[in-house]
């Protein structure tokens, strides 16, 4: 059996152990030579293009993703050869555009920030005027780690956005209120093609600068949410129709409710921890999840787990260069290369420690990330 993954980032590549375990084969369509997924067999090509797809897909028997980006035609005209695609365009839709995740999670009941949809300026002005005069403005289609999201007060603030919106040389937008939250939380499940649902324990997440820096599993406190986190992602799940892994990114406001933020339909960085501290991993559920496979255990090995991310690596050299000292000095400790290029702000690894507490847990696997800091 032979799984077709589009995207050959550090998600397609941690997917590639337990696919082997399990005797499946991987390939990956790379945007280019020397990405992180192509120790795996690997196809180069544009994923934009329907005739590159089309001949990646002849060669597997399923296709996923380790991004969202693949345009919808792309999508269906891969649905309408006959190939099995999971999840689906009609479910991916929802993690590609704002916009209709919105709409979409306000027809299934499902609680969110208030929002509108912005075709000028004018409907921006009436939303600040409704919402206290601070709204968050996305762009409904490729932002992501605090890209194509602007805090605005005015509407001018903005107006190059709404100028080629409006024109349509440039992605769509939507507002949304500015929630006043203590912290953010992340929900994980898999859906396989069979219907059947597992999901991990709902994690906090910590971001510094709009990129996920830290994940403490479970959310400390997070008791009083694990059903209503659970409920919400299952809710979500059905009613999108999603195959694999889902993330949802919430946030728990100062006055103790839970708000929808933004979806993922593939593994997801708050769930890196999952390969050491749960007895199934985001990735190997994921694979089990779209070739149809059942599904296994999600429940954690130990009471706490963190993750934190190595943001950047050595201003010189490799990760493996500092190996020495970090695998010495912290053997609990388990590190994660995507064999990337470094520069500033870049996710070019992650370190994840499993306990019996957060306190820790969190300070060894801090500790043992900053060896690839300068």
């Amino acid at each position: 059996m032979i799984l077709g993954v589009i995207g050959a980032g550090q998600l397609a590549r941690m997917m590639i152990p337990p696919a082997i375990q399990l005797g499946i084969d991987i390939r990956v369509l790379a945007e280019g030579e020397g990405m992180s997924a192509q120790l795996a067999q690997a196809a180069v090509g544009d994923y934009r293009d329907t005739e590159t797809v089309l001949e990646f897909a002849r060669t597997v028997d399923a296709v996923t993703f380790d991004h969202e980006h693949v345009p919808q035609h792309v999508l269906r005209a891969l649905v309408g050869a006959g190939h099995a695609v999971h999840p689906g365009p009609d479910a991916l839709l929802y993690a590609q555009d704002k916009r209709a995740m919105r709409e979409r999670m306000r027809e299934l009941g499902v609680p969110q920030p208030a929002y509108a949809l912005i075709d000028s300026a004018d409907d921006l002005q009436r939303f600040l005027d409704d919402n206290g005069g601070t709204a968050i403005v996305k762009t409904a289609r490729g932002g992501y780690d605090g890209k194509g999201v602007r805090r605005v007060q005015r509407v001018d603030e903005v107006a190059d956005w709404i100028a080629v919106a409006v024109s349509g040389e440039g992605p769509e937008l939507l507002a949304e209120e500015l929630v006043d939250f203590s912290r953010e939380l992340s929900q994980q499940l898999a859906r396989s093609t069979r219907g059947e649902m597992a999901h991990w324990p709902l994690v906090e997440t910590v971001q510094r600068d709009s990129v996920c820096a830290e994940v403490y599993a479970p959310a400390p406190g997070g008791e009083r949410f694990e059903r209503e986190a659970a409920e919400i992602a299952q809710r979500i799940a059905e009613g999108v129709g999603v195959t694999g892994a889902l993330a949802v990114e919430m946030f728990e406001t100062s006055d103790g409710r839970l708000l929808v933020n933004e979806l993922a339909m593939r593994p997801h960085n708050s769930g890196h921890w999952t390969i050491e501290g749960a007895v199934t991993s985001q990735f190997e559920q994921h694979v089990r999840a779209v070739l149809g496979l059942p599904l296994g255990d999600p429940a954690m090995v130990r009471d706490a787990a963190v993750m934190v991310n190595v943001l950047g690596g050595p201003a010189s050299g490799r990760m493996e260069d500092r190996y020495d000292d970090a695998l010495g000095e912290y053997p609990d400790a388990h590190i994660h290369s995507y064999a990337k290029a470094t520069r500033p702000g870049r996710k070019v690894g992650h370190v994840t420690v499993i306990g019996d507490e957060h306190e820790a847990t969190a300070a060894r696997a801090r500790h043992a990330a900053g060896v690839f800091g300068d």
